[in-house]
């Protein structure tokens, strides 16, 4: 009875989790919020300053500011916008999903500053004269035109100053209705520019004949529907406090958008699907549980963005892959563990318990030092970045309740049903490896495939090769410098898309052209239909728009556009610094306190040795160095530890399975033994997660290729350096050690599951 009622429990879970996710999905993934690089739109960070003598700003006016920026993106219609106040009288604006996104950043930066002045420039009447509310957009009733109409507070006063001006005769009889006018502006300037055909300042010009007597007031000029609606909508919602200057803005054109979800979310369905082949492949009936949870985990961590309205941007998505791999990671820990137990002869449940106690403190430790490093990602990180260490901060949580706690469920109840009992094949050991109890034989005795590699008495060839390494990086660096984004060094950027392939002349022309000539050009896109432009200068919003226009009748789209203020571009550069010197601290003092110092010294030697490499050949082949690039460098730190205390924690585990441990070569061969050990789990968590990252590369958006290569560095030589730096520096220092207090170490095993494990001596 036991038997059957745990193996229909499981089918049970198991039908009603597939069922759930298949039924809910399409309901989930609707309700999440996507990032404006993702749906096309754009984000502006504005610099807030006082009005000319006004006094300094207070949290009120910047509170006052918010929601008059609040009451004009009402009148976009924009779902979902984000407005936030930061830190040094900033507010960033995000508003993705808008059509026009030049009318939008005109809309939002006005003044709404009204005024009605005379051909002498004379003011009449101002914004405080207007009814609050008072402003509607409709059409004449008698030429049909789009027309403002306005309530005034006191119809007397207007009738006095309508009645002065029909008096003053023809020529001399204007009202000129301005919006946000400055000093110099004139009516006869504004004239002779509307007469050769361009757009004036003033709204309009009105000939007054006759003296009105009315609170009614209707502003009629060459409108179009959209923008007397623009106009009512910056009317009501009144004149901003301050002085609203651009510091740092993104603009993505919604092809952009589109065609980077289709290409990333393609990228993303092929990473996933090959993960699932490999589980299945090698770890057979666990791999097919790990694909069930694996499941799950996706739909829970969407479930959950959808719930706190997050947004999910371009670098989210690799970020929820990646943390598929950092699932798939735990499983394969436990099933490489629960192997290990199968092996040396137990049955399946000890096997099982075994494998699931010993493998428990590894994902552990490695999870939240990956959690730490998302955790800064998100305190310095800004917009886009910001997103990724929310995914994968998620992710990181959801992991625990899946591929963990919900792993262990699944299949401990096959395994206490006892139907397993005689299938220790179907967890991927093969029978000639499996021994017998009787022959006593420990995991630590188990040959692997890597018995032949000492990897210590080698260490020093390795530390040389990477020595020659560090000395050729710091010359190439010394040489080329880094290729810093616009993030970093301020300046803009242009992405063009075409239908057509693009080259480089072509683009060129084109910007000659449009006046914003550039020799920084890139062309890229799997069909070479894309191109990016660098500028040395940050471009202003009507630069933007002029940008827009042409490039949307040559190539029959909007580009997408950053621009990045030097002073942002400095801050940007040392928030990135500050994020890896603290992560990197954070790494050390856990490391030191879950293990010991030499272990926290051997991590941050590999960190650094990883994070240079990257740097190295990002300088050496001319790479450009931005935000991404940072999130990438910090998952890199988070995956390169992960492995690494993997390493120290079986390193730990045999040097108590001991008694004592005599000299250097003792100590050697415990270390080979641990790295062989865990060699085979971490080739094959790279593996997996080096699919994904391929994956990315290959049809991913060209947005997060450098991310992706980024990744794919840091992945393999995060997994060299905690084998031959971290893992060998811990060795040096603790030879050392026992040199100093007489050469021979008697292991402690009272702190086995927590805290310190340094050796007694």
């Amino acid at each position: 009875m036991k038997l059957r009622s745990r193996i229909v429990a499981f089918f049970i879970i198991v039908v009603a989790l597939l069922a759930t996710v298949g039924t809910t999905t399409e309901g989930v993934v609707k309700d999440i919020n996507l990032g404006l690089d993702l749906q096309g739109g754009f984000e502006v960070l504005y610099q807030v300053e006082p009005l000319k003598g006004a006094k300094p700003l207070t949290d009120k006016d910047m509170e006052a500011t918010v929601t008059a920026i609040q009451e004009r993106v009402n009148v976009l219609g924009v779902s979902e916008p984000s407005i936030q106040i930061e830190g040094g009288h900033r507010i960033r604006v995000q508003l993705a999903g808008v059509k026009d996104q030049d009318s939008a950043r005109e809309l939002l930066s006005t003044q709404a500053n009204l005024t009605f002045r005379d051909m002498d420039n004379k003011l009449l009447l101002d914004g405080s004269d207007l009814k609050q509310g008072g402003a509607s957009d409709g059409f004449d009733g008698n030429s049909g035109q789009p027309i403002v109409s306005l309530k005034l507070k006191d119809a007397k006063k207007f009738g006095e100053l309508t009645t002065d001006l029909a008096n003053r005769g023809p020529g001399k009889n204007l009202m000129v209705i301005w919006l946000d006018y400055q000093k110099g502006d004139t009516y006869e300037k504004e004239a002779a520019k509307e007469a050769a055909g361009e757009k004036p300042k003033f709204i309009s010009a009105a000939t007054v004949e006759n003296p009105i007597n009315s609170d009614s007031v209707q502003i009629s000029g060459n409108f179009t529907v959209q923008e007397t609606k623009d106009l009512a909508g910056i009317l009501n919602a009144g004149s901003l406090p301050v002085q609203l200057d651009e510091i740092y803005s993104t603009s993505v054109g919604a092809q952009f958008g589109q065609e980077a979800l289709k290409s990333t979310v393609f990228a993303a369905i092929i990473g996933v699907i090959a993960i699932f082949v490999f589980m299945l492949f090698v770890y057979r009936l666990p791999g097919l549980i790990a694909i069930i949870t694996l499941t799950v985990f996706t739909f829970i961590t969407l479930w959950i963005f959808g719930m706190i309205n997050a947004v999910l941007t371009l670098p989210g998505i690799a970020a929820l892959v990646l943390g598929i791999g950092m699932a798939v990671d735990a499983n394969i820990l436990m099933y490489e563990r629960l192997k290990e137990e199968i092996r040396v002869g137990k049955t399946v449940k000890q096997a099982f318990k075994e494998g699931s106690k010993n493998s428990f403190s590894a994902i552990f430790d490695a999870n939240i030092t990956t959690l730490l490093a998302a955790a800064i990602l998100f305190i310095f990180g800004v917009s886009s970045v910001k997103g990724f260490a929310t995914t994968l901060i998620i992710s990181i949580l959801v992991s625990f309740l899946t591929a963990v706690w919900g792993t262990r469920v699944l299949l401990g109840l096959l395994v206490q049903s006892g139907f397993l009992d005689n299938k220790k094949t179907w967890f991927g050991v093969k029978k000639s490896r499996i021994h017998k109890i009787e022959e006593g034989i420990d995991t630590l005795d188990l040959k692997t495939k890597f018995d032949r590699l000492d990897f210590v008495h080698t260490r020093k060839r390795f530390f040389v090769a990477s020595g020659v390494f560090i000395l050729a990086g710091l010359i190439v660096l010394g040489i080329f410098k880094l290729n810093l984004g616009i993030d970093f060094s301020s300046g803009s950027r242009v992405e063009l898309q075409s239908e057509q392939k693009l080259t480089t002349q072509e683009v060129s022309k084109f910007l000659d052209k449009t006046g914003y000539p550039s020799e920084n050009i890139t062309i890229k896109g799997d069909k070479s239909n894309q191109a990016s432009v660098g500028y040395v200068t940050d471009l202003g919003k009507d630069d933007v728009k002029k940008i827009n226009d042409a490039s949307e009748k040559e190539f029959g789209h909007k580009a997408s556009i950053s621009s990045v203020s030097p002073q942002v571009g400095k801050e940007i550069a040392k928030s990135a610094v500050y994020a890896l010197l603290i992560a990197a601290l954070g790494i050390i003092i856990y490391v030191a306190f879950r293990f010991e110092w030499r272990m926290g010294v051997g991590a941050i030697a590999s960190l650094f040795h990883d994070v240079f490499f990257m740097v190295g050949i990002f300088s050496l082949f001319r790479l450009e160095v931005d935000m991404t690039f940072i999130a990438a460098v910090l998952t890199i730190v988070g995956y390169s530890i992960n492995d690494t205390i993997v390493t120290f924690d079986r390193i730990r585990e045999n040097l108590h399975r001991v008694k004592v441990v005599e000299n250097a070569d003792d100590l050697a061969e415990i270390v080979n033994k641990s790295l062989r050990q865990t060699l085979g789990r971490s080739v094959n968590t790279v593996l997996t997660v080096i699919v994904v990252v391929v994956a990315l590369l290959i049809f991913g958006a060209p947005a997060i290729t450098n991310f992706s290569i980024a990744l794919l560095i840091g992945l393999i030589t995060g997994m060299y350096s905690s084998i031959y730096i971290a893992a060998q520096i811990w060795y040096v220092l603790k030879v050392r050690q026992m040199k100093k207090q007489g050469g021979k170490v008697n292991v402690d095993k009272k702190k086995r599951e927590w805290g310190s494990d340094e050796p007694q001596v």
